[in-house]
């Protein structure tokens, strides 16, 4: 059997015109494309482009801009300790921040699809990202004020520290020189004279200002009416003040107010044998002493300055202070990116695991996290190259004589530049520090991008 091969004939080859008219055709879309392109990459290379390259050429000049010193710049940016501090701030947040923010918006995007109002939870937690980082600056910086009639977390300090410890009713009373009382270093008052079982001892103080008198306060006259018995030490702590002039230092007047709730201790060698509490009148008694001589003692308790909270913005806590401000303001982000990650999740995988018997933590840990493993590396690598540009929330909240202990380099670059070092060569220098340290993470974020996409 013979087979017949008939050749195909080839389409004839186009004409020059049409290969001509194509061409025109693919350089006209190239024109309009750069046309459309063209105003925003002169937007990008002007707001962009050219500040980076200009940034870069300064860096190698000194502050006058006028003498060339090469890498002088990048020398002494490492020789400064305020620069070196800077770095070690900018690694506290970068290693913190991003870690907390990326776990409580994992937690919180799994727990919000329990709740029944989950839109309403998430519209309130997202909210703070719609104040700017000035206002949120300032609203932390009065929430951080140490005094706790403007500080509202100093004022929830106090109540709690009140409720538990008793504050002194005195902090300002004080002795009369002269008149029977002796400080002690540690703060304490004690009589110079020893008094001994049956004795009436009067101790005056001056300081304490009649409206600050507890509303419980009696007069102390009456409590120096009487006689103790052989084996009593009796007394009084009273306002050795007269209103409106008149009375006798050193004596119980009629219109002298006793001071109550004191706490006042008979001493004998140096050890405190006996303690008693003032009445409202001020009166205080010591009963079964032994025959001898005491020395009455009003303890340092008594003149303990009030309790005024935690010192916030103080050098030792204001990174975390103004952390914590930052994670108000973005945990809301974290939430909705991953909570969108969550709910593209394979939900039979999770049912299956239900079917099988897991727990709903063991869910989470072998199920849930790993396969948003990838969306949590995209939010983590975002908020590491915020973090590294934070500059509102450290230069707002941070009173001027901490500015230096809470800086990063973002607020160092502006400090050096323009906040009074006058050195933009130096400036320049630390932003092509703070760029370098950004790039990695940007380009990390970029293939991710491209990686999901296809």
């Amino acid at each position: 059997m013979t087979a017949t091969l008939v050749k195909e004939a080839s389409p004839p080859p186009a004409a020059p015109v049409d290969r001509e008219r194509r061409r025109r055709a693919r350089r006209r879309a190239r024109i309009i494309a750069v046309a459309f392109v063209f105003p925003a990459l002169l937007l990008l290379g002007a707001l962009v482009v050219y500040p980076v390259l200009f940034s870069v050429g300064r860096s190698f000049f000194d502050a006058s801009g006028d003498r060339f010193v090469g890498g002088d710049n990048y020398t002494e940016m490492f020789r400064d300790p305020a620069t070196l501090k800077a770095v070690r701030n900018t690694a506290i947040w970068v290693v913190i921040a991003p870690t907390l923010l990326t776990g409580l918006g994992l937690v919180l995007a799994v727990l919000v699809e329990k709740v029944r109002w989950a839109t309403a939870f998430k519209l309130l937690l997202f909210m703070p990202m719609a104040v700017s980082f000035l206002a949120a600056g300032i609203i932390f910086r009065l929430a951080y004020d140490e005094d706790p009639e403007k500080g509202v977390l100093n004022a929830a300090a106090v109540s709690v520290h009140d409720a538990f410890k008793d504050a002194s009713s005195y902090p300002n009373a004080r002795a009369r020189d002269g008149q029977g009382l002796t400080k002690a270093a540690d703060g304490s008052y004690g009589t110079t004279a020893a008094a001994s079982p049956g004795d009436t001892v009067g101790l005056g103080l001056v300081g304490v200002r009649a409206e600050d008198l507890p509303g419980s306060a009696r007069p102390a006259y009456p409590a120096t009416t009487g006689k103790a018995s052989a084996d009593e030490l009796r007394g009084v702590v009273y306002l050795d003040f007269t209103r409106g002039g008149g009375g006798e230092q050193g004596k119980v007047d009629r219109s002298e107010s006793g001071l109550p709730a004191m706490k006042v201790e008979a001493v004998r060698d140096g050890k405190a044998v006996a303690s008693a509490t003032t009445a409202a009148d001020g009166s205080f008694r010591f009963q079964g002493l032994d025959p001898g001589s005491y020395t009455v003692r009003l303890p340092a308790s008594n003149f303990a300055a009030p309790y005024e909270g935690i010192s916030w913005l103080g050098p030792a806590l204001v990174t975390p202070a103004i952390i914590g401000a930052y994670l108000w303001i973005w945990t809301g982000f974290a939430m909705v990116l991953i909570g969108a990650g969550l709910a593209a999740l394979p939900r039979d995988a999770l049912e299956a695991a239900r079917m099988d018997g897991a727990n709903e933590w063991q869910i989470f840990r072998r199920i849930t996290v790993p396969l948003l493993a990838p969306v949590l590396t995209v939010v983590f690598v975002t908020l590491v190259i915020n973090v590294m540009k934070v500059f509102d929330l450290v230069y707002i909240i941070a009173p001027g004589p901490v500015q230096e202990d809470a800086t990063v380099l973002a607020t160092q670059m502006w400090l050096v530049s323009f906040g009074g070092g006058n050195n933009q060569g130096l400036g320049s220098a630390l932003g092509v520090l703070l760029l370098l340290l950004v790039i990695p993470a940007m380009v990390f974020n970029v293939r991710r991008f491209r990686g999901s996409q296809r």
